[in-house]
């Protein structure tokens, strides 16, 4: 796939036992990503979701799919309800599944269906505590990460959150996929630097596909 910005053809860089960055994976679809956010964000619009210790979240998020994650007083969960339209989700479009699919093949993990996908919305400052992705029923499917718009430094570390980070740029078009030895290992990412992208603006989004099931 090629980038409007640039001649490089994506490329594989090893993350860790299980996890793996696609260079440049998702650039060609950009456009057309972006475009699907916007009209989904025009049916569940982001919100900046607190969470069940009173913290209001600097990333503004917003899902598709069957059900979609969400917070509630009593903790984290999955949701076929939108809580703040009180509607379904709305449904995850077929690029997004495709591209979805193709990122999980590539990276090894082959016949995942992911059942939602979490839509981040990052704005200068904003940024995601070290966590593990846990909620899942299902822990053998991988996570599938796109990014989109302005670089971000992704910290990666093991299974305690203690365990030594490692910090990689992810720049537009970037897709991490872990799973197998390294699914539940701890990961965040660092305060977005003010900047401007010539697709995104001021934001950096994230797609994140997940397997609750």
């Amino acid at each position: 796939m090629l980038d409007l910005f640039a001649d490089e053809m994506p490329w594989q860089e090893p993350l860790a036992e299980g996890a793996v960055i696609l260079r440049r994976f998702a650039c060609a679809d950009a456009p057309r990503l972006l475009a699907q956010i916007a009209q989904l964000a025009a049916i569940s619009p982001f919100r900046q979701m607190v969470t069940p210790g009173g913290y209001t979240m600097s990333v503004a998020m917003t899902n598709c799919g069957e059900v979609g994650w969400t917070t509630d007083r009593h903790g984290y969960l999955y949701s076929t309800m939108d809580p703040l339209t009180s509607q379904p989700w709305p449904d995850m479009p077929g690029i997004f599944k495709k591209l979805s699919d193709a990122a999980s093949t590539a990276a090894g993990y082959p016949d995942f269906a992911p059942d939602a996908c979490l839509i981040n919305r990052y704005a200068p400052g904003a940024k995601l505590s070290l966590h593990q992705d846990k909620d899942e029923l299902n822990l053998q499917k991988p996570i599938v990460s796109v990014s989109l718009g302005l670089p971000a430094v992704f910290q990666f570390g093991g299974l305690k959150r203690n365990f030594p980070l490692k910090r990689v740029m992810l720049e537009h078009g970037d897709v991490v996929v872990w799973g197998g030895p390294s699914r539940l290992f701890y990961h965040g990412i660092l305060p977005l630097k003010a900047a401007l992208h010539p697709l995104t603006g001021e934001y950096r989004f994230n797609l994140t596909f997940r397997h609750t099931r």
